[in-house]
């Protein structure tokens, strides 16, 4: 993993490692979150705005039958 982060490149980690694929090193990279949030960080957000959500009526009564 350390190494991973150090080179960022997944095919010299898999030669280190005497891999014969990039598949069998490909588990080091769903196991970094670290790599899970640097992706996310770069993202844009979306844009979506709060609401205000209004329950009906019949699922409000529900839910107060649920707990008297």
């Amino acid at each position: 993993m350390h190494m991973l982060q150090a080179t960022r490149d997944i095919r010299k980690v898999a030669l280190w490692l005497g891999h014969a694929t990039l598949q069998s090193t490909e588990i080091y990279l769903r196991a970094d979150p670290t790599e899970k949030l640097e992706m996310l960080d770069a993202l844009e957000p979306l844009g979506i705005k709060p609401g205000k959500f209004r329950p009906p009526d019949k699922l409000l009564a529900m839910l107060f039958r649920a707990v008297e």
